[in-house]
């Protein structure tokens, strides 16, 4: 049977159950479907040491301060994890887990979202399902060539698991930095971190509460017309967590420049050295996960959707959420989302007012 309501959010992560509460507050009928057996979301997923960037009280969505984790100034992915549960359990948000939709379809004056245990017609959507699930490997010369473990920042955990091995971490980002020095700092691992550009640090003392702010100016200045002046964000692109902190200090994380194809053994470079290893870390990002809006046709240049906002412009009855600075300043952090899930709830209500 078809079920009805109002609303549809596809995803129960930070985005999702941020779309639920400023939906409650609208006063709106809405459904949220996950395709998690859990609260929590890619969070669930994160490797063993992975720390926030800002203070719990930097990082919380609406409505609900995350408490402070005892010990840690930076809480980690498992306290993140509590913090969701208890937030998806503190409004009541109707959230159905395990509940994976397959396709979303434009029928007359409504949208049908089909899902793996039904389907629901909704006057609005809202997409939230983030990237975790799209793991971007580049296009390396003999990628297949190599003999060893080829893994994506998806499938880190510790660095238990490469004890005694040799391991290139490609990627000049957050995550590659910050593997980097996890395995560096352990000292059972040999590591060659490898960036296509010589890696950006931002100074010690700046982090995410810092990164929110410079975002949400740059956005307000391209809103009204003017060119983007940079900021801080245009100092590096890493932030100096403690661990990284320490391994940068101490001399342990020092980039080479990325190298020209992989061998049966390790990789090799333009000058013809060669570096032997176990496995390869792909630290190369994401892309969004959008596969179950290809029935609406609407994707535009580099795949993404065109918005206005968060509204997809092909579509009114449709948001997408948390998918990076285009769908909302922030959008893709906990504290960023909040504002650009209750412009989207707004926008629904407006909406289906007539």
């Amino acid at each position: 049977m078809t079920q009805h309501t109002d609303v549809v959010v596809v995803g129960g992560g930070q985005a999702g159950l941020a779309a639920g509460y400023h939906l409650r507050r609208q006063g709106l009928d809405f459904t949220v479907l996950d395709a998690g057996p859990a609260p929590g979301g890619s969070w669930q997923h994160m490797w063993d040491s992975l720390h926030l960037f800002s203070p719990a009280e930097h990082s919380s969505l609406p409505g609900r301060l995350m408490p402070a984790q005892a010990g840690e100034t930076y809480p980690d992915a498992g306290h993140v994890v509590d913090y969701l549960t208890d937030y998806e359990k503190r409004y009541d948000l109707p959230v159905q887990h395990g509940t994976r939709v397959n396709a979303v379809r434009r029928d007359a004056d409504r949208l049908l979202v089909e899902a793996e245990t039904g389907i629901w017609a909704a006057k609005a959507v809202i997409s939230a399902t983030g990237s975790w699930s799209r793991p971007f490997l580049p296009a390396v010369p003999s990628r297949s060539v190599f003999t060893g473990r080829q893994l994506h920042t998806v499938d880190y955990r510790c660095p238990a698991d490469f004890a005694g091995q040799r391991v290139i971490v490609v990627g000049g980002g957050n995550s590659g930095a910050q593997i980097a020095a996890d395995l560096a700092l352990d000292g059972r691992v040999e590591v060659t971190w490898v960036t296509q550009r010589p890696p950006r640090f931002l100074p010690d003392d700046i982090d995410g509460r810092a990164l929110f702010d410079v975002a949400t100016a740059r956005r307000r200045a391209l809103d009204a017309g003017r060119s983007d002046t940079g900021g801080v964000a245009s100092l590096g692109d890493i932030v100096a967590v403690p661990p990284v902190r320490a391994a940068r200090d101490a001399g342990l994380l020092v980039a080479k420049p990325m190298f020209s194809r992989l061998t049966a053994d390790g990789a090799r470079w333009t000058d013809g050295s060669h570096t032997g290893a176990d496995a390869v870390i792909w630290c190369t990002g994401f892309r969004p996960a959008l596969a179950h809006l290809a029935p609406l046709n609407l994707r535009g240049p580099r795949g993404r959707i065109p918005t206005d906002g968060t509204r997809a412009l092909g579509e009114p009855g449709l948001h997408l959420l948390g998918y990076g600075d285009w769908t909302g300043p922030a959008s893709a952090t906990l504290i960023g989302v909040g504002r650009p899930a209750r412009d989207a709830a707004r926008d629904i209500a407006q909406l289906l007012s007539g």
